[in-house]
């Protein structure tokens, strides 16, 4: 299965060096009410919004499975709970049977 990140990473790290170089020249950014601009070449402005882009998408999915999260982890106790109680009647139903030797020609019952 390594060989199908590799096959699927090798190409997507090719094209975004080839758009990195074609790609080269500067944009200016101005934050708006503030003062402040920044000079930076247009790949990092498109790679920097499609990194900021993944990472938002990433916390909204995790922030999304919390109700499934909790519900397997009720349950995993619920499952761990009975199972304790499974030993525990196995347990006891081990120690309460008792041999009972039967007579030289006799059957026990």
């Amino acid at each position: 299965m390594r060989w199908l990140g590799w096959l699927i990473a090798t190409p997507v790290a090719l094209l975004i060096v080839v758009f990195a170089v074609a790609n080269r020249h500067d944009v200016r950014l101005e934050f708006w009410p503030l003062p402040w601009a920044v000079d930076l070449p247009v790949y990092l402005v498109v790679l920097g919004v499609l990194a900021k882009g993944l990472v938002l998408g990433a916390v909204i999915t995790w922030l999304s499975g919390h109700k499934a999260r909790r519900r397997a982890r009720e349950q995993r106790r619920r499952a761990d709970s009975l199972e304790r109680q499974l030993r525990a009647a196995e347990n006891a139903a081990n120690q309460s049977v008792t041999l009972v030797s039967a007579e030289p020609g006799r059957t026990a019952v």
